[in-house]
């Protein structure tokens, strides 16, 4: 009750003094061993830097919440952890290889499917736009993510996070920093979250995208002379449903309601290890990286996503990875030459199993329908029939992939100028051993009156190399310490790899084939419906050139801008294609060339308590080249990517001289996205809609009491579309969220 009067009597007078937001964790110079030796602030790129306090200040607790707060960056939060794919300046990728490289605390993360996590304790975000491969890890074709969370060195004590939200969603993290001794720090941290869910199956009238996540991380670092060491072991279990897909109708353009019968989910565990050693002298820095990942997954779908009994996919993954990434450079004492040299490798086993169950109406829709057909024109009265209502098609895939990497950037100051270039080479080989297996009971009616076994299987090997040699320059001319223009000219890449989703239409083909050859009749057409060979499953890497021209400025005190223009020339675009037909899988084609142009604009401004920040992003990515056989899709826009991303931030905060309240934060922000095309002939998009939130937050000493809202105004709008068995599917956005979070310095 004495916590209510304060703040109403807070509200109705008027504030004592006007500050800046407290944020103890935002300006931390004593230590910076964690500071990246490739990170510079200088850089002549176009970036967006969150600070741990503007990410709780924006409600950020994964990528995904990033969308559009970044300039031209979008994740949309659809499916599931796995699911969910990242779009940069109108390029992305829906499976297998990402455009946007991630780094946590020095050490890549090599698989996109651990992308998708909940954020807690971190400290900083940095989101570097453009191709990174010069310095940073692999597929770094349009940017790299930078992560850092809080060190023990950087402050000490207990952090506490509670939090509840609509429809039963809860959240608590927990974490210890110490500092036993000037030269070694600890931290502890753990958190769990539950999401209630926000659509339901009608089918099974239950939530269909419930979910709970889980997840440790243990820190350790020291200080020993000119060294630093760096260890961080982390580990975190997902377990959710997902696929909130709405059947559309395509001629009347309605949504029907979520129904389908078979079970959905999606789990996850993941464990990372990292060590860092770091040695600063009067004349170089030296790091060393080493990283180890442990991903196991399991994603199970009813892959028609209605009531029928069509067919289910449950997908497993066991991927082991290791990289090192060893970088030296020369200190910085004013030589007008700086120099950085690394080396980086890379080795990853994946042990993969993609069984696809076949059921009643899918053997009747997808297999017997094809075959009977067949048979009929070969003017024969008989059918086929199968002697069982299920039956499973077995895909197993070992793939292992190695990689390494040399890279050497260097900078000459020249008065107000600043060059720099850049050169990567990177040589990559990937394998990949595959047994797709099924035996199933048919006979003809004609001629066959009992089932006999038909085994069909395809098995054997292929292995791809990848060599490519990615060139960097810029130019910067600073007005002075705060003021500058910059181009760019970078070589971006994307490696290849082998397409798993596939080889259960191959060994569809070949299983009718095999029927129809068994009665004495050859379909040769029908091999050309799909994909009939290893060889068509690989694809190729994507390359492109990126030219950008832009600037940093801050013209007066309190006052920053930065702005980008950029134009970007892709080529073997991977696009993912479906094989004609009534197709069970989709898969990745070097199909296309693309060339896109655009701009990013961001403003800040800070006065005492009054934060204004603004970032806009707009795209115009089209193909120069896209022909699937039946259509020319040249000059139309790429699909899922967003052509504009909008985000406006206005905060206040009030220092109250009260023994209750010490300070109030307000902040509201506005996000919009679109507009997206949804194929690539552009006859579906989702307009450009707009998103409100906002934030209550209350200081009380070591409490902060925070009230948050999101999609305000409960705006519906479309996420995501794809096609399954010739049937099309829709994701709706997040509606209305409310809750309440508190946080506990001790």
């Amino acid at each position: 009750m004495k916590a209510l009067l304060a703040t109403l009597s807070l509200l109705a007078a008027e504030p004592t003094t006007v500050i800046e937001p407290t944020d103890t964790l935002l300006h931390i110079d004593r230590v910076e061993i964690t500071a990246s030796l490739k990170s510079d602030k200088r850089e002549p790129i176009s970036a967006t830097r969150l600070s741990m306090h503007r990410l709780e200040e924006r409600g950020v607790s994964s990528v995904k919440d990033i969308s559009a707060l970044a300039p031209n960056f979008y994740q949309p939060d659809y499916g599931s952890s796995i699911t969910s794919s990242i779009y940069v300046r109108g390029f992305g990728s829906r499976i297998d290889q990402p455009v946007l490289g991630m780094v946590v605390d020095d050490v890549v993360v090599m698989n996109k499917n651990a992308y998708d996590f909940d954020f807690y304790d971190v400290r900083r975000v940095e989101l570097l736009r453009g191709p990174q491969g010069t310095l940073y890890g692999r597929n770094t074709s349009g940017g790299v993510m930078l992560i850092e969370t809080l060190s023990p060195l950087a402050w000490q004590g207990m952090r506490l996070v509670a939090e509840y939200s609509t429809l039963s969603s809860a959240k608590a993290s927990v974490a210890y920093y110490a500092k036993p001794t000037e030269r070694f720090g600890v931290s502890v941290a753990a958190l769990y979250s539950h999401d209630g869910g926000h659509f339901r199956n009608t089918y099974t009238d239950k939530m269909c995208d419930r979910g709970d996540n889980g997840s440790v991380r243990l820190r350790m670092q020291w200080l020993a002379g000119r060294w630093s060491f760096d260890n961080i072991l982390s580990a975190g279990y997902t377990s959710e449903g997902g696929y909130a897909y709405h059947h559309f109708l395509r001629e009347s353009g309605e949504y029907e309601p979520i129904a389908y019968n078979d079970p959905s989910s999606y789990e996850r565990l993941t464990l990372s290890e990292g060590f860092v050693a770091k040695y600063r002298s009067n004349k170089i820095r030296l790091s060393a990286v080493t990283g180890y990942h442990l991903l196991k997954d399991k994603m199970t779908l009813d892959q028609d996503f209605t009531p029928r009994n069509m067919f289910t996919l449950q997908q497993m993954q066991l991927e082991h990875s290791l990289t090192e990434d060893i970088v030296i450079r020369n200190a910085e004492n004013g030589r007008r030459w700086q120099w950085l040299c690394g080396l980086f490798g890379f080795a990853k086993w994946l042990d993969m199993s993609s069984p696809v169950r076949f059921k009643t109406d899918g053997i009747n829709d997808l297999i017997l329908a094809n075959a009977n057909k067949g048979i009929a024109s070969g003017g024969l009265d008989g059918e086929i029939e199968f002697g069982v209502d299920n039956f499973v098609i077995v895909s197993d895939f070992r793939i292992p992939t190695y990689g390494v990497a040399l890279y050497h950037q260097s900078s000459w100051r020249l008065g107000r100028w600043q060059l720099s270039a850049g050169l990567r080479v990177d040589w990559e080989m990937s394998s990949m051993r595959y047994n797709s297996h099924a035996t199933v009971p048919f006979r003809f009616t004609l001629t066959m009156p009992d089932f006999k076994p038909l085994t069909t299987e395809f098995k054997g090997s292929e292995r791809q190399h990848f060599f490519e040699v990615m060139p960097k320059f810029s130019a910067e001319y600073r007005f002075d310490s705060r003021n500058s223009v910059y181009a760019t000219i970078t070589r971006g890449y994307k490696s290849g790899g082998f397409n798993t989703q596939i080889f259960s239409d191959i060994l569809q083909v070949k299983m009718m084939n095999g029927m129809m050859e068994s009665l004495g009749i050859y379909m040769d057409d029908m091999a050309t419906t799909t994909y009939d060979s290893a060889s068509a499953t690989r694809y190729k890497p994507e390359t492109s050139w990126n030219f950008e021209v832009g600037t940093h400025l801050a013209p007066v005190e309190g006052l920053t801008l930065s702005g980008a223009l950029f134009w970007i020339e892709c080529f073997d675009q991977q696009v993912t294609v479906l094989p004609k037909g009534m197709s069970t899988g989709r898969m990745m084609s070097n199909a296309a060339r693309a060339r896109c142009f655009g701009v990013e604009l961001s403003a800040e401004y800070r006065y005492r308590g009054l934060s204004l920040v603004g970032d806009y992003g707009y795209t115009n990515a089209r193909f120069r080249k896209y022909d699937d056989g039946v259509e020319n899709y040249a000059g139309n826009y790429l699909p899922y990517a967003p052509q504009n991303t909008v985000s406006l931030v206005a905060g206040y905060s009030w220092l109250v001289d009260n023994r209750v309240l010490n300070e109030v934060s307000l902040s509201v922000d506005w996000r919009a996205i679109g507009r997206i095309y949804w194929n690539e002939a552009n006859t579906l998009s989702q307009p450009l809609y707009s998103l409100l939130g906002a934030q209550l937050q209350l200081r009380m000493g070591r409490y902060t009491l925070s009230l948050w809202g999101r999609n305000l105004t409960n705006t519906r709008y479309d996420v995501f579309y794809f096609k399954s068995v010739g049937e099309e599917f829709f994701s709706w956005g997040k509606p209305l969220q409310c809750g309440v979070r508190l946080n506990i310095k001790l």
